[in-house]
């Protein structure tokens, strides 16, 4: 059988992929506990205050403990998510309908369970006070 230059090169990409994928699969990745980004959390208001806690209950298993993303979910103190690329009803639309993966390798995220349109709002005072610490505003 002749190998056209077309199948040649068909060829090097599927087995350039395979490798990349086994790569992947084989790097160290952070564990649950350790954070994509180090986060410094600024004295809070008490709005981000009650938020931080509403956002340790149903965010941070995914998020970090200080929205610093883990293996299981992306960093939201990160520029992605400045107020003029994810504004604050982009938090609300994902807490309450869950959000297709764009951004992130992190697969979809699914709606929160049981929080309320008045519990993102307080999350996302948290996030923007820690966001413009982190100089992220």
């Amino acid at each position: 059988m002749k190998m056209t230059k077309t199948k040649g090169l068909t060829l090097i990409a599927i087995m350039a992929i395979g490798v990349f994928m086994v790569w992947r699969a084989t790097s160290p990745r952070p564990g649950a506990a350790d954070q994509i980004v180090d986060v410094t959390v600024p004295e809070l208001s008490a709005q981000a205050s009650h938020g931080q806690k509403l956002f340790a209950e149903s965010c941070a298993a995914c998020h970090g403990a200080n929205g610093g993303g883990t293996d299981q979910g992306p960093p939201l103190i990160h520029g992605i998510y400045e107020p003029n690329h994810h504004g604050d009803q982009a938090f609300l639309i994902a807490a309450m309908q869950g959000a297709r993966a764009h951004h992130w390798q992190f697969g979809n995220m699914p709606p929160v369970e049981g929080i309320t349109p008045r519990q993102v709002q307080d999350i996302v005072a948290y996030v923007r006070e820690v966001q413009k610490a982190n100089g992220i505003f």
